[in-house]
């Protein structure tokens, strides 16, 4: 049986997981006795085996299985978790996390056994105590007593389906398919003892039945059975025209699946055996507590069995029946949707258009003096509407950034232990969203400048309390909506930037000379870490010293139309902060012209508009400035920059918009503004992408197409 079409599910799954374990097993290094904690390990682990055996990767299954009986034994009380244990976690989860992605490039698990980890897992559990061990063996035979009632072959309950009692509309299929001259055949299936996802074995049988027939009938019903509510065995009435030997072979070879026997049924309908009614009433009875104790974690299987048909049948990767009791406080229903990314895409190119559309009524309103009122009532209505429609898919676009930060305690953790610096990682505003394409592009970034400050920026424990700090050093990650901007800080109590090292290091590298080194101020030396291959690190390591680690952030940022900043104070730290807009797709923009051809730009890098007098333009090194309210502001003219001949008059005052970019500001002599417009960015591709200050293009309304300057680009 194929699943490769459960592949996709399978990675997204296996990933939180993943990411969940990795945040339980450090939180359980701080916390060796959490019960809670070890139950959510066990729970995961439990989980992730199932997942992989269902989807028959067996070497990721057998290192799950041994993970899981190491955190069976914790959650007993048989075993203590210690440093080494966790050291050995951690390289249990690198090695799924491998696993995963081998998986995700070849849909093959590849060829490492990791043999010297699954040693070091039971070299774990060999090292219990005799009591601990006595009372797992005392277990042992238990689950065996108790399966010893079923039969141990489906043979021998060959005849189960004469036992289904058919209804009305079962009784009319069956009569149809004999007027079709359809074979019916009976059929019981038994499912291994040890199989964990019975429900969704039974689902993967289903559909190998229905590619060449069809169900009829089922003992127990088939709503039972995608509940689980079946032991080893169930029995199954179907329509088919292949032959008796074919379906039985598609049967068995699902995978888990013991045996499956079947015969010709004549259709009659005898009513079923006495002895039917008290197996069911045996199975529900004995299903009765389980069910109690699995109520959160059996609806999820319950909800995706049922809707195999919809939506590929997610069962097949959802496997949470059989878990401990505590995660019965976790919510049962999962509110959320996963939606293929290229489908948003979709959605917000059909409103990009819709206001597209809007535009041109607007310009078609205002160029149109006859325009009824009611004309101007219905743009005023469409606006509205496409204004909320707008917000509405940007809302379904935007995800929290702690999906890509969740996992840097564990990179912390490691570059703590790598480097025998203690530190700590303090993190808010997880919650922040922004737009998926922006948060699948960050992870770089924050990587880079988290891993600057625990190699460069914090000291070593004997040289901070040296200095009177604590010997754990702090980096701290906060997130917070600024306006229609997001913000990112990346700061640490480490030794902040030598700026004098940073000037030395120039000189000798020959970015500048002396003179140009020494007359530079502080944030132009500063910038000189944001160079490709520029690094102030006295010897290369795995973690830095090669110079592209901030060049990675500033290209990275930049090219999200963000800007990246650094404040430093030598002996106390430094802050790294990225302003990031919200959305890459529309934006509210400030139309411009300028020799006759109109732009646009971005108004969240605008500050204010000024009217300047040609007279208070002075000239500083050769280029020219105005002095505004005490600031002096290099000023921009955008023709020169473009090319084109201003059609403005000399001798009238200048229209100049105030860009930032950061602490920096800048003045861009434009010839006219037309006024503030909701755009929407489509991508110019390669045709001039050696223009860095122009960043793509919007549609006006009258059809006409302007650019978009990018003011961080010209500053």
């Amino acid at each position: 049986m194929d699943v490769s079409q459960y592949l996709d599910i399978f990675l997204d799954e296996s990933k939180e997981h993943l990411q969940n374990l990795n945040t339980s097993v450090l939180g359980l290094e701080q916390d060796p006795e959490n019960p809670e904690t070890i139950g959510e390990i066990f729970r995961a682990a439990h989980t992730l085996k199932g997942m992989a055996g269902t989807m028959g990767f067996k070497r990721m299954q057998t290192l799950t299985h041994d993970m899981e009986n190491v955190f069976s034994e914790v959650r007993d009380g048989n075993l203590k978790v210690n440093a080494g244990m966790i050291d050995v976690l951690f390289r249990c989860l690198d090695a799924i996390e491998e696993y995963v992605s081998v998986i995700a490039e070849t849909s093959d698990e590849g060829d490492n056994d990791n043999e010297p980890i699954i040693k070091e897992l039971n070299d774990i559990l060999a090292g219990k105590g005799s009591g601990a061990a006595s009372g797992a063996a005392a277990e042992t035979p238990a689950a065996p007593a108790e399966e010893a009632a079923p039969a141990t072959s489906a043979a021998a309950n060959a005849g189960a389906w004469t036992g289904i009692e058919f209804t009305d509309e079962e009784q009319k299929a069956i009569e149809d398919a004999m007027m079709a001259n359809k074979k019916l055949y009976g059929i019981t299936v038994r499912v291994e003892e040890n199989c964990l996802l019975k429900a969704a074995r039974a689902f993967l049988v289903f559909k190998a039945i229905e590619e060449s027939g069809e169900i009829i009938a089922a003992n127990p019903s088939t709503q039972d059975i995608e509940d689980e509510k079946f032991e080893l065995e169930f029995s199954l009435i179907i329509a088919t025209e292949a032959e008796l030997d074919k379906v039985l072979a598609d049967i068995k070879a699902v995978s888990e699946i013991a045996d499956a026997v079947g015969a010709p049924f004549d259709g009659d309908t005898a009513p079923a055996p006495a002895a039917a009614p008290a197996k069911e009433e045996h199975t529900e009875e004995k299903h009765e507590e389980p069910a109690k104790a699995q109520t959160a974690e059996v609806a999820p299987v319950k909800n995706e069995v049922a809707k195999k048909k919809q939506d590929g049948g997610k069962a097949a990767a959802a496997p949470a029946a059989k878990t401990d009791k505590k995660a019965g406080g976790k919510p049962a229903v999962n509110r959320t949707v996963r939606v293929d990314i290229e489908k948003l895409d979709s959605l917000m190119n059909l409103v990009s258009e819709l206001i597209i559309a809007k535009n041109s009524l607007v310009s078609s309103a205002t160029s149109d003096s006859e325009s009824s009122s009611n004309l101007h009532d219905q743009i005023d209505y469409l606006e509205s509407v496409t204004t909320n429609l707008h917000e509405s898919v940007m809302k379904v676009r935007m995800v929290p950034i702690e999906s890509v930060v969740s996992k840097f305690p564990r990179m912390i953790r490691d570059i703590s232990k790598q480097l025998n610096k203690p530190m700590e990682l303090y993190m808010s505003g997880e919650e922040t969203e922004l737009d998926r394409t922006v948060v699948d592009e960050i992870g770089d970034p924050l990587m880079h400048m988290l891993r600057n400050s625990a190699d460069h920026g914090l000291e070593m424990p004997e040289e901070r309390l040296a200095k009177g700090k604590p010997e754990t050093g702090s980096i701290f990650l906060d997130a917070y909506q600024d306006g229609n901007n997001v913000v990112i800080e990346v700061r640490d109590d480490g030794n902040g930037i030598d700026t004098e090292r940073v000037r030395q290091k120039a000189i000798e590298r020959g970015v500048m000379t002396e003179e140009q080194a020494y007359a530079a101020d502080e944030s132009e030396i500063i910038n000189l870490l944001f160079m490709p291959s520029f690094s102030t690190a006295k010897q290369v390591s795995d973690l830095s010293g090669r110079g592209v680690g901030l060049d990675v952030v500033k290209s990275k940022i930049e090219a999200l139309s963000g800007e990246v900043s650094v404040k430093t104070k030598l002996g106390e730290g430094t802050t790294f902060t990225i302003r990031l807009p919200l959305t890459l797709a529309i934006i509210q923009a400030l139309m411009v012209v300028v020799g006759g051809e109109k732009f646009a730009i971005a108004l969240s890098g605008i500050q204010t508009i000024e009217d300047i007098n040609p007279h208070d333009v002075k000239t500083v090194e050769s280029k020219e400035v105005i002095n505004l309210r005490g600031n002096v502001i290099p000023l921009l003219r955008l023709d020169n920059i473009l090319g084109c001949q201003s059609t403005r008059n000399p001798d009238k005052n200048m229209i100049v918009v105030i860009a930032k970019k950061g602490d920096k500001l800048a003045g861009l002599v434009v010839d006219e503004l037309i006024g503030q417009l909701e755009i929407v960015i489509k991508s110019l591709g390669k045709y001039i992408n050696k223009c860095k200050f122009i960043s793509g293009a919007t549609i006006l309304g009258d059809g006409e197409v302007a650019l978009i300057i990018d003011s961080n680009a010209l500053i």
